[in-house]
């Protein structure tokens, strides 16, 4: 494998070294080609203009017709631009610089004479303009101007096939280069087959191994992770036995003893002589204290153990709940619940996400309206707590962790879902889907149904019963 790796990075620097060399050459030839085309190119149009210009002047001297002087200028100027370009071009190569700086200077020449030509004739001065064409002054710096241009345009030529000659030489080298490199790397690829082959027989029995190691230990995380989850139920189902145990005792113990109390103060109360005033309203205090104790008894036992979900089932505990939380916070409350047939544990376990719902919204929410729906569908119930409050980011709210946690494994723990949706400032949505049980005949649904109207009437004449003793 190391061998394979030293002969495939070997090969591959020698190519990325021929390639880039021949790349920088090629590159400096090509822009020697573009340049010498260009100077080819600009030193035929600067001898088409000048002959163009001679042609104007000539006109103007045979006829002094002044719309000769327009192409003339034209073309002087034009000549001007190439000369520019001619300068431009040669800068970097000092033969031809000075090759295109005699040019130059017999265009200046030419147009010396053509521009004094121009003058005399302009000024009417016939005979001296006919004179010095006459001399052939101007035909002698035409035929030099001409003969340098065909030089210039020889040494460009020369070097535009030198420079291709050498393109040629650097596309064979990098062929070559090319075609060992590929020689290398095809060696390398063979060497590294052969060592990946063994490579790959060894990596499968090791991944053998592996996957045993792995099937045996998701199985002890699956097993793990199932007593956990059991033994989780257990507590949950733990904590509410010690609640209703606990409840039951405050009931039994506390209540028989506040009970007691209150018959004494009464007994107490009916003894007093009637000109102890601020004895009466000792009495009346501790009447008062002793019913405070009494309704703080209830609410806690209520709490530990919602006495009305056994005696009158869910939809009606659902209702004292929220209507007692609406009366304690000030806060609007909305329901529609409709009738659904459950097991106990799944009643309790809408109760306490109810519940833990309804506190989380009057500690955190600052909600004014709260929603509770809980519907009834073929093979689910589907329960929902929603409020107008300020919302929260599930993942980011340190305090609402655990107690979604706690509903979230309720539900789950009686086969459902819990899913809660909310954002800062758009209030919160709650929603539990829990699978229905077994759906009782219509009989003893509608039974159940009179049963549970049945107990509602009677729970409310005994709070009213309550009342008008406490009162």
């Amino acid at each position: 494998m190391r061998a394979a790796l030293v002969v495939g990075f070997v090969a591959a620097g020698a190519m990325l070294l021929i390639n880039e060399s021949a790349h920088t050459q090629t590159a400096s030839m090509l822009q020697s080609v573009r340049v010498s085309s260009e100077l080819l190119r600009t030193v035929n149009s600067l001898l088409r203009e000048l002959a163009m210009a001679e042609s104007a002047q000539r006109g103007y001297v045979l006829t002094a017709d002044t719309a000769y002087l327009a192409p003339y200028r034209r073309s002087k100027d034009e000549v001007q631009k190439y000369v520019r370009q001619l300068d431009g071009a040669v800068a970097l190569d000092a033969d031809m610089r000075e090759e295109a700086s005699d040019l130059t200077k017999a265009v200046a020449q030419k147009f010396g004479e053509m521009d004094l030509v121009i003058r005399l004739r302009g000024q009417n001065k016939t005979d001296a303009a006919n004179f010095v064409v006459s001399t052939n002054v101007g035909l002698d710096e035409m035929q030099r101007t001409r003969a340098l241009g065909a030089q210039l345009i020889e040494s460009a030529s020369e070097q535009v096939v030198d420079n291709r000659v050498e393109i040629f030489r650097l596309l064979n080298v990098t062929r070559f280069g090319l075609a060992a490199g590929i020689l290398a790397a095809l060696f390398a690829f063979v060497l590294y087959t052969q060592q990946t082959r063994q490579m790959q027989r060894n990596d499968e029995e090791y991944n053998r191994s592996l996957e045993a190691e792995r099937d045996a230990l998701e199985s002890q995380v699956q097993e793990r992770t199932s007593r956990l989850t059991e033994l989780a139920t257990h507590l949950q189902h733990a904590v509410e036995d010690e609640r209703a145990h606990l409840a039951r005792e405050l009931h039994d113990e506390l209540g028989a003893l506040l009970t007691a109390a209150k018959l004494d103060v009464a007994r107490l109360k009916s003894r007093l002589p009637g000109d102890s005033p601020e004895l009466a309203d000792r009495v009346k205090h501790l009447t008062e204290t002793l019913n405070q104790g009494i309704a703080l008894k209830r609410r806690i036992i209520e709490d530990l153990r919602p006495s009305s979900l056994s005696n009158l089932g869910l939809m009606a505990s659902l209702e004292i709940l929220l209507r007692e939380f609406g009366e304690r916070s000030h806060i609007e409350m909305e329901s529609a619940l409709e009738p659904v047939t459950l097991n106990d544990t799944s009643d309790l376990t809408i109760y306490r996400v109810v519940q833990e719902s309804l506190t989380n919204i009057g500690k955190y929410a600052q909600a004014k309206r709260v929603t509770v729906t809980l519907k009834n569908y073929v093979y689910h119930v589907e329960l929902s707590v929603t409020d107008d409050g300020i919302g929260f980011n599930p993942g980011l709210t340190p305090h609402a962790s655990h107690g979604l946690v706690g509903m979230r494994h309720r539900i789950e723990a009686c086969g459902g879902r819990l899913d809660v949706t909310s954002a800062p400032g758009q209030g919160t949505r709650i929603t539990a889907t829990i699978p229905r049980q077994q759906r009782k005949p219509q009989g003893e649904l509608a039974s159940a149904m009179d049963d549970m109207h049945m107990s509602s009437d009677s729970y409310t004449n005994d709070a009213q019963s309550r009342t008008t003793v406490a009162g």
